[in-house]
């Protein structure tokens, strides 16, 4: 097994009253972490086994090996659910997993570093990376082209233009 794990669902909670589970998704495809033949804990462990699914509005609808009425899916409620990194196909040439991005480096065209790439996360307006200088607190990067023109995975960096930080006065442009 691989030492990385992805994070690709969250239980939300119960569906119904037989133990069907309402699961958010973090895949591109929700259908997909029901083709995953073991989901685990974030500690490696057995998490869920899926018997059937169906789409249903930010993920799937599911019924779950174990779990036969609304108290035992309710039990389940925020469970993390990942697969082992080595599970998925190798992505193909000029392309990669978003997982494949933490760690890398994050420097300037001009070769400034700014910090590493702690995480990725999506809030609902796009992915987000999460920069960690060496120093001082994290900072988040939009992942768009714009701010993140290349992403050179052999060599174990991103390139960034960073928007420039503008500080402005709360109280320009008010009539009091």
């Amino acid at each position: 097994m691989s030492d990385q794990l992805l994070l690709v669902a969250q239980v939300g909670g119960a569906h119904g009253v037989r133990g069907e589970l309402k699961i958010t998704t973090f895949t591109a495809d929700p259908m997909a972490v029901a083709a995953f033949k073991t989901l685990m804990r974030q500690d490696g462990s057995p998490g869920l086994a899926i018997i059937s699914a169906r789409p249903s509005k930010g993920g799937v609808v599911a019924r779950v090996k174990g779990c036969d009425d609304r108290n035992a899916a309710e039990a389940l409620r925020g469970l993390k659910l990942f697969i082992s990194r080595d599970v998925l196909p190798p992505p193909e040439e000029d392309e990669f997993y978003l997982a494949d991005l933490i760690g890398l480096s994050v420097e300037t065209a001009d070769g400034e570093l700014l910090g590493a790439i702690k995480t990725v996360n999506d809030f609902g307006a796009g992915d987000l990376l999460e920069i960690q200088p060496k120093a001082g607190p994290s900072w988040w990067l939009p992942f768009t082209r714009e701010a993140v023109p290349e992403v050179r995975i052999a060599e174990g960096k991103v390139i960034a233009a960073p928007p420039a930080v503008i500080e402005a006065d709360p109280n320009e442009g008010r009539e009091d």
